[in-house]
């Protein structure tokens, strides 16, 4: 049984002064088109939903739901917005076989325990042990799965196959990435679906995320400056290091910033932007969509709080201040004459993955919705 697929697009139209987005009008047909596909294929109308908003007329939906470019397709289900939008071709084919990949179903069923350990470890998994298919708790895993299908591998065993796996009734477990990691279960109540949801979202979507060119352009729209580690794909120690200092010195700084990792050779442009090679990596940098700022050395992230505080300083506008007029004053050692060094940080490298104008009509400002 595959979770309904309710209210899959929202699309908002450009509002009629200025002249209305382009991309807009030539998007219409094409939606329209692929909307009538989706009903034939989906005919009942609990699963596929294609709706259309003009935000001109719903400025407070279009505020709601933060939207900064015309047009963007969202993908809701069971009334909740992912967080990923379409970003894909314009054309009727792409877009129906869009649909048909949501509507396939996100987890495989276990025939044995065999299966468990053979698992992709490069993956990360998430496992449902179930004595029945048709019951409440099943129901919730089917909704999460649904929605954190880009995140995790979905697997779930039932009746006999289950049975050695569940000690006191239906048991879920997340098996990270890794061979020796150890597995994680789940405590709380599985018909409670917030509960699931926000423990398998914290294991399915990690702190610090990849960055490629294929996601650029969602991670800039997020809006907030970019924590990158640029390491060599092999180099995982570095990472794992990174990984650790992150979680330990920057988590209530989660929301204010991106925490994310990027592979030295194929960003290879916007380390020589910092003027950096992959023969430096690993590096660390901060990219605010203004300027690019370097941390000064790998080897000292694992000071208690210094890489905090470079986080703080872009927040205080340390770093930017620092880049113009040298070191602050209170920085300096006492006595030590402090001489204006003129500086200009290296402008933003990632901006330029930002919804392109070539595409959308953007808006500048988010009052004008």
């Amino acid at each position: 049984m595959v979770s309904p697929l309710q209210a899959s697009k929202l699309y908002p139209h450009s509002p009629p002064s200025p002249p209305r987005c382009r991309f807009s009008q030539m998007l219409q047909p094409i939606f329209e088109e692929a909307s009538n596909i989706a009903r034939e294929e989906f005919p009942d109308v609990t699963q596929v939903v294609f709706a259309r908003v003009d935000c001109d007329q719903h400025s407070d939906i279009a505020q709601r739901y933060r939207i900064s470019k015309y047009p963007t397709l969202k993908l809701f289900r069971n009334g909740m917005m992912m967080k990923r939008e379409y970003r894909g071709q314009r054309s009727v084919t792409a877009i129906a076989d869009f649909i048909r990949q949501q509507k396939v179903d996100p987890i495989k069923e276990i025939h044995s325990l065999e299966e468990v350990n053979i698992a992709d470890r490069d993956r990360r998994n998430i496992i449902g042990y179930f004595d029945q298919k048709d019951s409440e708790n099943y129901h919730t895993f089917e909704k999460v799965a649904n929605i954190l299908r880009d995140d995790c591998v979905f697997l779930a065993a039932f009746g006999d196959v289950s049975q050695t796996e569940r000690f006191s009734g239906d048991n879920v477990i997340y098996k990270p990435m890794g061979e020796t990691v150890p597995d994680m279960v789940y405590l709380g109540s599985l018909t409670n679906f917030d509960l699931t949801y926000a423990w398998a979202q914290d294991k399915c979507v990690p702190l610090v995320r990849e960055i490629t060119f294929e996601n650029g352009e969602e991670l800039t729209e997020e809006g907030i400056p970019f924590l990158i580690l640029f390491h060599v794909k092999e180099d995982t120690e570095s990472l794992e290091k990174f990984q650790h200092e992150v979680a330990r010195q920057l988590i209530s700084e989660k929301g204010s910033i991106n925490f994310l990792h990027a592979d030295c050779e194929k960003f290879r442009h916007p380390l020589l932007h910092i003027q950096k090679t992959p023969a430096d990596c690993p590096v660390i940098a901060i990219d605010s969509f203004r300027h690019m700022y370097v941390y000064p050395e790998f080897r000292d992230i694992e000071i208690p709080g210094k890489l905090r505080q470079f986080v703080l300083d872009l927040h205080s506008g340390k770093l930017h201040r620092e880049f113009h007029h040298g070191p602050d004053p209170t920085d300096s050692t006492p006595g030590q004459e402090i001489g204006e060094v003129a500086s200009n940080p290296p402008e933003s490298s990632f901006q330029k993955l930002a919804p392109s104008e070539t595409r959308y009509t953007l808006l500048r400002d988010r009052d004008e919705l």
